[in-house]
């Protein structure tokens, strides 16, 4: 056999294991009691009181700083639409502060918003813009949107 094949049947074995549902059994500890029947005990892990990452679940983050610049907004769309496949939208700046605060409200899955959410308390998309996040509030999600959209209001 050629060198460069040498994994392929480990490789196989590793594919048709998934496809054919072999799993590792989950770990569990067998104990006898004084009427000699077993019981089995499932031990827990971290991950059965963990959220599923995939979970549609919404969130709402306000920012405040330079929110009315095209930059900012642009790249909060590509970040949001383009790079991690969520919904909703981007409120425009609100004028009662001198346009410094805006409403982001995004849904999806879990891990993409916790990343999402991660993305924005950077605060440092480029050139000079200063941003912060001021909230993060969870959301029940609506199901409304169908893209992510930036609101411009004027």
């Amino acid at each position: 056999m050629h060198n460069h094949l040498a994994f392929l049947p480990l490789l196989i074995g590793f594919f048709l294991r998934g496809a054919l549902g072999f799993t590792s059994p989950p770990r569990t500890s067998t104990t006898y009691h004084s009427n000699n029947f077993p019981t089995t005990t499932k031990f827990a892990t971290a991950d059965d009181n963990a959220p599923d990452p995939d979970d549609i679940i919404a969130r709402r983050v306000v920012v405040t700083g330079d929110v009315d610049g095209g930059y900012y907004r642009s790249c909060v769309k590509n970040e949001a639409s383009r790079f991690r496949k969520l919904i909703g939208t981007m409120s425009p700046p609100n004028d009662d502060d001198g346009g410094k605060r805006a409403e982001i409200y995004v849904e999806g899955k879990r891990k993409f918003i916790e990343g999402f959410v991660r993305w924005c308390e950077r605060g440092d998309v480029g050139l000079s813009q200063a941003i912060k996040v001021e909230s993060v509030s969870d959301e029940s999600p609506t199901g409304l949107f169908d893209d992510f959209y930036v609101q411009t209001g004027r």
